[in-house]
């Protein structure tokens, strides 16, 4: 019979050898794949890492303390290089150090202990005691990085006030356009909300509209990113699958709501609608400075609603009512968008922002399908007449000189840019500022025409009275990385040295905020032509320079360094498959290997653009800094599925990314690691504030959790992208929902520091409003819904918060 002792040895050794299996199989992993790495030029530590941990899975079954010795030694360089390549960043030295951690203390446990035997046998103790140190060392290093954060830059923003010449500032009461008013700004000058008060924001009301994803014919990209209205006593909003609702903005109580018959299919890439359009009619808008160049007609709704529809239409509606303005667009109440469009087919383009309104006209832009063929419909802005939905003029890149209504046998230039976000106006100057997309396919442009390669990812300024380009300015040259204009441009009067500017601050997807003189275009904030990366695919070519803000949130470069994982080994992944892409920084060419795009096509901005405070003269921002891969896929035809498969899922788009006519369709993804976390290090997102006057970042500090993208709901304030905009507010409170975790935010706007949040019940994808209701208490209004191809969760909820009842 077996003693006692032996009793207790025996399953004690079969631990420790199952340990030394499980280290064994660590080494081998990284020994092999270090090897792998280092061949392809990366560091060596992975290889001389993973033959010190089979040496120590040799070593501790003979039970001697050679074996804690060479574990211990590994842990101790892993401490080293771990510091020397990233120094005192908690989330980058986690990845590197998390496995060896659990293993080693697992080592110290009494378990192993008994079955190396006394702690006074030969060399264990000290052996013991060493890897103790390096253990609390690591842990040491650790608790020292965890609130630390490199990317982070604190600082105040300086006082400031606005030029006395400056345009007026937006109505207190009332939100009238998407980003509060035509100039884009997102700010709202009522001051009730303060950094002082803010803490005591709870729930008003809360509004179901009963529009959820998920209906059949649903494409992915199925979002709600719509920012309310505020007029009068009433909010107005639109739901993703095309009703328009308007609402007592005190009480939130249902008034009426309009649903459209919507022809199908819906769209086939995205469905949304980020806003209305709102004209005060005639009895309340001033009369234009010159007559309209299309007599008014006396419709059955002076005032109206602006609504875009998902097949092309723009409906007019009585705000009253809900009921459509029968004579505006001939009778019937709206436009048809697809009049006079080449290669018609359905879903295939809409407007997905809301409207311009002026005080004559209704102008109208599109999104065109992205890396669909080269045959996809027309880019065109439209001008109509804001009482009787007649064509006043139409700007199309591939005929730019010729503005007067298209004649009835006529098509518009197939395959020209797009404006799919939000445009801005300044009456005033008697200019509309367009941002520009790019002409299908976005990755490879060997065949772009002179219009396309002149307006695309651009600026362009439109004269109101007849469409044609006044000025225009162009964010990339020849893109071939997606980064279309998505923001609608902030337009701002900047007190710079003794003059007053009337500028427009334009974010771009590659991080820049151009400040421009909106009267014609030239830098407020220097721009340089850097040298850019060349060598693209087969009949494409590259511009040799590229345009960069001196006010920039452009990421650095990444390195091997930066690569990250939730442990060693998809580091380690993420690390040779840096190495096997081809990177030379921003703006390296899409190619065959497969090439890094960073920023990626999520943009450091994206749709939800900036806040910018007139008074302050400050921007408030929300960067990311996601990569991306694209790999560029040689075609031998114009009809097979390269990329989408034969198993795609059912209703999705049948050629997205196929580039039908191209010679190249494009696979696109983000660069994650093999368990869907980013291969490089967090953080992800930031807020930061910018002062305009002098193109200078003020602060900056990571912003959002993980908490609900994530298998468990562990709230690490990693800083995690957001797709919505910001708001601010004259009492110097920012607010936010657009993060992947579900939370409104507010900050102060002097520093950034987070001063409230509230949890919301889905993802809040959108831009944040703010007015005053009819009980004189400031209310703050955000659309959750959540979003598609992001995964955030879905809902249909509208939530008001204000201040308690005095």
């Amino acid at each position: 019979m077996p003693d006692a002792a032996a009793r207790v040895r025996a399953p004690s050794s079969a631990l420790l050898n199952i340990t030394a299996v499980a280290i064994g199989l660590a080494g081998l992993g990284l020994g092999a794949a270090g090897a792998w790495l280092a061949v392809l030029g990366g560091s060596w530590y992975y290889l001389v890492a993973g033959f010190g941990l089979i040496v120590a899975a040799v070593l501790l079954p003979r039970g001697s303390g050679a074996g804690l010795w060479a574990y211990a030694a590994v842990v101790a360089f892993t401490l080293v290089w771990a510091l020397w390549e990233v120094g005192f960043d908690w989330w980058p030295l986690a990845a590197r150090g998390d496995v060896f951690f659990v293993l080693g203390v697992f080592l110290l446990t009494p378990w192993v202990a008994r079955a190396l035997g006394r702690r006074s046998a030969a060399g264990v103790a000290p052996a013991r005691g060493f890897l103790g140190v390096v253990l609390l060392a690591f842990l040491a290093a650790a608790v020292f990085s965890w609130t630390r954060d490199a990317t982070r830059v604190e600082g105040a923003m300086p006082v400031a006030a606005a030029p006395a010449n400056a345009a007026p500032a937006p109505p207190k009461d009332d939100w009238t356009a998407y980003g509060g008013n035509g100039m884009g700004q997102r700010y709202s000058a009522l001051d009730q909300i303060t950094p002082a008060n803010v803490g005591e924001l709870q729930e008003a009301w809360h509004f179901r509209t009963g529009d959820v994803r998920g209906q059949s014919g649903d494409p992915e990209e199925t979002t709600f990113e719509v920012t309310p209205l505020k007029i009068g006593e009433r909010l107005f909003l639109c739901t993703p699958h095309q009703s328009v609702v308007a609402l007592n903005a005190t009480t939130g109580q249902q008034l009426w709501r309009y649903t459209p018959e919507i022809r199908r299919p819906l769209a086939l890439q995205h469905l949304t609608c980020r806003g209305l359009s709102y004209d005060p009619g005639r009895a309340v808008r001033p009369a234009p400075a010159s007559p309209s160049p299309t007599p008014a007609a006396s419709g059955d709704c002076d005032a109206k609603l602006f609504m875009p529809t998902a097949d092309g239409r723009v409906i007019a509606l009585n705000p009253e009512s809900g009921r459509p303005c029968t004579r505006f667009g001939g009778g019937t109440g709206q436009i048809d968008l697809w009049k006079n469009m080449p290669n018609v087919k359905p879903g295939s383009y809409y407007s997905t922002s809301p409207v311009v309104v002026t005080r004559s006209l209704v102008i109208v832009g599109g999104t065109v399908l992205d890396n669909v063929s080269t045959k996809e419909t027309s880019g065109v802005i439209r001008a109509f007449d804001i009482d009787t939905g007649a064509l006043v003029w139409n700007w199309d890149s591939g005929n730019p000189d010729d503005t007067a209504p298209i004649a009835a046998d006529r098509t518009y230039t197939a395959n020209s840019p797009n404006s799919w976000s939000i445009s801005s106006v300044d009456e005033a100057l008697g200019l509309v500022y367009v941002p520009t997309g790019n002409q299908p396919p976005d990755q490879w442009g060997g065949k772009r025409s002179e219009g396309a390669e002149r307006y695309s990812s651009s600026v362009v300024a439109l004269d109101l009275a007849t469409g044609r380009v006044r000025w225009s300015f162009q964010t990339v040259h020849h893109d071939l990385w997606d980064y279309d204009v998505p923001s609608q441009p902030s337009l701002v009067d900047l007190r710079i040295g003794n003059e007053t500017v009337p500028a427009l601050v334009q974010p771009t997807k590659q991080g820049e905020l151009f400040v421009l003189d909106r009267r014609d275009g030239k830098p407020v904030t220097k721009v340089h032509e850097r040298p850019a990366p060349q060598g693209p695919a087969a009949g494409d070519h590259t511009s040799l320079t590229q345009p960069v803000s001196e006010l920039s949130f452009d990421p650095p470069a990444l390195t091997p360094a930066d690569m990250w994982g939730g442990t060693v080994f998809d580091q380690l992944a993420c690390r040779i498959a840096f190495h096997r892409l081809r990177y030379e920084g921003r703006y390296t060419p899409p190619s065959t290997e497969g090439s890094l795009i960073y920023p990626g096509n999520f943009g450091v901005f994206n749709w939800g653009g900036v806040a910018v405070d007139p008074v302050r003269q400050m921007a408030f921002t929300t960067p990311a800094s996601l990569a991306f891969v694209s790999k560029l896929i040689p075609r031998s035809d114009d009809t097979s599925l390269y990329v989408q498969g034969k198993n795609r899922p059912n209703d999705s788009l049948p050629a997205l990314n196929e580039n039908f006519g191209a010679p190249f369709a494009v696979q696109l993804r983000a660069f994650t690691s093999v368990f869907g976390l980013p291969c490089q290090a967090p953080p992800w997102g930031h807020v930061a504030g910018a002062d305009l006057r002098t193109g200078r970042v003020v602060w900056k500090h990571r912003n959002g959790t993980v908490r609900d993208s994530s298998p468990l709901p562990l709230p690490f304030a990693m800083g995690v992208p957001s797709l919505g905009g910001p708001m601010m507010t004259a009492g110097g409170v920012a607010f936010l929902s657009g993060t992947l975790d579900y939370y409104l935010r507010a900050y102060d706007v002097a520093n950034g520091k987070e001063l409230w949040r509230a949890r919301l019940p889905a993802g809040g994808q959108a831009t944040p409003m703010s007015y005053r209701g009819s009980d004189g208490r400031q209310y703050v209004v955000v659309a959750v819904g959540g979003h598609g191809s992001l995964g955030t969760r879905t809902g249909d909820h509208v939530i008001a918060y204000a201040l308690p009842r005095r």
